[in-house]
């Protein structure tokens, strides 16, 4: 099927009052789970790369992009490519290039000033060549460096403001998530998500979802968040069960004997946050 865009596939989200989830892609196990978890759900779903991933793959972009998209587009359900938590200008330019039809402008770790003016330009930049541009506002915790302080929220002044002075599509807020939790323990200010909702014109996003327990993450939509991001579950399912057959098997040497455990682990918890997350 082709590839659709991912503010195609937010706008509908939104007006429909549920969410669409973004699932992390770092290798080509990934985007073939990602899209086998999506198709098992008879869902849409975003497949994102992001710029640690591509640092991964010795900074070069093009390949897992090339990777991505043709899974995506052999796929029979509805998929988008987005490129996220984007700090490199070389790096936005060239997700036009490559396929995908949004980015994720991270200025996060700038003052509140320089974050705007930065944000501001690679919206301008991006909607002349359209792409649909999300960026973030209030620390969410759990990036490397990050002071990860438990309290952080975003206000919603602030980030109407925000909104008004960047032009971004879509906004990733702060209400109590963390990026790379391993234990699905964290609680969301549901309040907050509320007010941020009906104060903002534009969707709001959840990082750090795999840390947020299914009945959150329900609560979490009704309450007013569209995309949902998720990655660190897929990589705890792909290593636990490569681990669990590399104990069993030992002696194995052939990457495929483990590789498809682990891609069909990813699938299945693809297939859970978006049933999860459906309602």
């Amino acid at each position: 099927m082709p590839l659709v865009t991912t503010g195609e596939l937010v706008t509908e989200a939104r007006a429909a009052a549920r969410a669409v989830v973004a699932f992390n892609v770092i290798t080509v196990e990934h985007a073939e789970a990602i899209a086998e978890g999506a198709e098992a759900a008879g869902l849409p779903a975003i497949l994102q790369v992001s710029e640690n991933a591509v640092k991964f793959h010795g900074g070069r972009l093009a390949p897992i992009a090339a990777a991505t998209a043709a899974v995506a587009a052999a796929s029979t359900t509805r998929l988008s490519l987005h490129l996220d938590h984007v700090e490199s200008d070389t790096l936005l330019r060239e997700a036009p290039l490559h396929g995908f039809t949004s980015v994720m402008y991270d200025a996060s770790r700038l003052p509140y000033a320089e974050n705007v003016k930065a944000t501001a330009e690679a919206v301008r930049w991006g909607h002349e060549r359209g792409l649909w541009v999300e960026a973030e506002l209030g620390r969410v915790g759990g990036k490397p460096g990050d002071a990860h302080t438990p309290g952080v929220r975003t206000d919603p002044a602030e980030a109407a403001a925000y909104v008004m002075d960047t032009g971004v599509d879509a906004l990733a807020v702060a209400v109590g998530s963390s990026h790379a939790m391993s234990e699905r323990t964290a609680s969301l200010d549901h309040t907050l998500i509320a007010a941020l909702r009906g104060t903002l014109p534009v969707p709001l996003v959840l990082h750090g979802s795999s840390g947020v327990p299914d009945t959150e993450l329900r609560h979490a939509v009704t309450s007013g968040m569209t995309k949902i991001n998720v990655g660190t579950a897929l990589n705890a399912a792909f290593t636990g069960a490569v681990r669990a057959f590399l104990e069993a098997h030992p002696s194995t040497v052939d990457p495929r004997k483990y590789l498809t455990p682990a891609r069909g682990a990813m699938a299945g918890a693809v297939a859970q946050f978006l049933r999860t997350t459906e309602g």
